[in-house]
């Protein structure tokens, strides 16, 4: 008579994932949003690669107001991005 190996069935349990709260924004918050947003819109939806053409290293970091400061604002983006790639 052989001796059979009893394998016993481990049970898994699913965790129990906790639903996601909704995340509440202030109206300042939502506002300066919208407004990023539409200087992105503005600049032609530039990618993270033009960013850095554009403004250097840090440009993907900064806001639309430190980029206007360094000199090219969303709505002068795509010329200024355009000279730099003739140059």
């Amino acid at each position: 008579m052989k001796r059979t190996k009893k394998v016993k069935a481990v049970k898994k349990t699913k965790k129990q994932t906790q639903p996601k709260q909704a995340q509440t924004r202030s109206k300042a918050a939502r506002a300066h949003i919208a407004e990023g947003t539409r200087f992105f819109a503005i600049a032609g939806r530039p990618t993270k690669a033009q960013f850095i053409k554009a403004y250097g290293s840090q440009g993907t970091k900064m806001t639309w107001a430190q980029r206007a400061e360094g000199g090219v604002d969303a709505k002068r983006f795509q010329a200024s991005l355009a000279a730099k790639g003739r140059a």
